[in-house]
């Protein structure tokens, strides 16, 4: 009989028996580009952003998009961002011919830092684009109140945190808009898609017709628009994680506090903060290690059958497609946590016995003086 505990994933997306069933009752309707299934997923998805209005798109990417396109966000205006996070919230920007500008993290959540995003602020800033990293709500107080000062737009990336909140309210409910994300390995999924969320129902409309090549009747194009529909198999499967993503939540939730406790006196590894007045519903359980041995602990981990990720080990502002713009920002916080993260499985499917083995395999490790 083998030993070998075998491979500990970084991420397991689930597709379950529920799931396919989903799919496979769409396919034999016949119905299956933004039909009854899409309505159904974006009512249901409304309960859980304050029911707010949804439309649903076909991917993350394309939810930031259209919400930067539909609050008038064009050439000439600047949107502030931050650089530690996925290319996808730079990208959106400068897609609509606005320049992105970086603002530096809180060196303890990984969020948008108030002070940073203050001092970024010029008169060509139309918005602020707060991205929830890791799973863990933005200070949506502070960034709402600088927001409500200078007469920016807020346009939430809630990407990774389905489910998360600031001060009780759940992220998606605070901007005029915000863009999640079901790619595989989010809190939930629906194999690809996004979602738009905001309260305005005359700016859910042109979202509508922005991701529908302009038009809500068939050939009755009103504007410019877009081909950035779900389909109906994304959104029968979107429907069945939603009714998942509490319980996976808090999964996560009680995941992290274990690995916080096997984990948490080993000194030099910092366990994930979580900030007053925020919730954690941990897309990603992301440590910190001390420069220069972030690389041999991951390669420890690998070695031990477990594994792990760094998100994001070149920040956006040092990509190519941003070089003579934004590359020498002053972000001093960016740069070191691009150099000290670890992501840790934090994923419902793992056992007892695994997160045990993921502490231990942490606490064996060698971090020298």
């Amino acid at each position: 009989m083998s030993t070998d505990p075998g491979h500990i994933p970084a991420a397991k997306p689930v597709i379950g028996e529920d799931e396919i069933e989903a799919a496979v009752r769409v396919l034999r309707s016949g119905m299956v580009i933004q039909g009854p299934e899409v309505a159904a997923f974006e009512e249901e998805f409304s309960a859980l952003v304050d029911g707010r209005h949804c439309v649903a798109v076909n991917a993350g990417t394309s939810a930031l998009l259209l919400s930067l396109v539909a609050a008038g966000i064009g050439a000439g205006d600047e949107v502030i961002i931050p650089s530690f996070t996925f290319a996808a919230t730079g990208n959106s920007v400068a897609l609509t011919g606005a320049t992105p500008v970086f603002a530096d993290i809180d060196p303890e959540t990984f969020n948008l830092s108030p002070e940073s995003v203050e001092a970024a602020i010029t008169p060509r800033t139309k918005a602020i684009m707060p991205v929830h990293l890791y799973g863990q709500a933005a200070d949506m107080g502070r960034l709402g109140e600088i927001a409500g000062k200078h007469g920016l737009a807020i346009v939430e990336d809630a990407a990774q945190a389905h489910g998360s909140t600031w001060e009780g309210r759940p992220v998606g409910a605070f901007g005029l808009a915000a863009a999640f994300s079901f790619y595989p390995t989010k809190n939930m999924h629906s194999l690809e898609g996004g979602m738009v969320v905001t309260p305005d129902a005359g700016f859910a409309r042109t979202i509508r017709l922005l991701r529908n090549q302009g038009m809500e009747r068939r050939y009755a194009n009103e504007i410019l628009g877009y081909n950035l529909r779900m389909t109906d198999v994304s959104a029968a499967i979107g429907r069945v994680q939603l009714t998942k993503l509490r319980g996976w939540n808090e999964r996560r939730q009680a995941n992290a506090a274990k690995l916080d406790a096997g984990i948490g006196s080993l000194g030099g590894v910092r366990v994930p903060a979580v900030a007053a007045g925020a919730s954690h519903v941990y897309h990603q359980y992301t440590v910190r290690v001390p420069a220069g041995r972030r690389d041999a602990l991951q390669e420890h981990l690998t070695a031990q059958g477990i594994g792990s990720a760094v998100y994001y080990p070149t920040p956006t502002h040092r990509l190519p497609p941003f070089a003579g713009t934004a590359q020498d920002a002053d972000l001093p916080e960016t740069l070191r946590a691009a150099a000290e993260v670890l992501s840790l499985p934090v994923h419902p499917a793992l056992t007892d016995a695994e997160l045990t083995r993921i502490g231990e395999a942490v606490s064996s490790f060698d971090l020298g003086d």
